[in-house]
């Protein structure tokens, strides 16, 4: 498989990966916290204003996470270019990121089980500046992310020099 060396989308699976883990945010989070604000607010507004700002909250989280992902994917790009791995994303703070290919360490791929549902995989860079991976590649196909790991660890290293 052939990579691009020009600014390149994700998988638009994603969409469906993020609402998903998005609405499991919702109901593990949000769902309990709208209920006990609305719970709280009983004594002082009344069960009406409770049930109102407990329902809000709830409907704007939903809401955010039905809408979000689509703003996700549209501003997420990465390509693989000759000297470096380029990683574009951000809605509201636009974030570039440009990984040198000889200051590579290794590079992973990963799928959790919901990813491993939608059939995507995610692919992470490590460089020696820390312990988390530096850069990261979200949404891929599996088999795309194996291409970019292998082509990724072929291309970076340091030769210790």
């Amino acid at each position: 498989m052939k990579l691009p060396d020009t600014p390149t989308s994700l998988d638009p699976r994603v969409k469906w990966l993020w609402r998903a883990q998005s609405m499991l945010r919702v109901l593990l989070f949000w769902l309990p916290v709208s209920g006990a604000a609305a719970y709280g607010l009983t004594s002082v507004g009344g069960q009406s204003a409770a049930a109102v700002v407990g329902v809000t909250v709830l409907g704007l989280a939903a809401l955010m996470a039905l809408l979000w992902p689509a703003l996700r994917y549209q501003h997420f790009n990465y390509s693989v270019r000759e000297h470096d791995l380029l990683v574009e994303r951000g809605v509201l703070v636009r974030r570039k990121s440009s990984i040198p290919h000889n200051r590579i360490q290794h590079v992973d791929t990963r799928q959790g089980p919901i990813e491993r549902l939608f059939g995507l995989s995610s692919v992470a860079v490590y460089t020696a500046a820390g312990m988390s991976a530096d850069g990261s590649i979200p949404g891929l196909a599996s088999d795309q992310a194996e291409a970019i790991r292998d082509e990724l660890a072929r291309r970076g290293g340091d030769d210790g020099v």
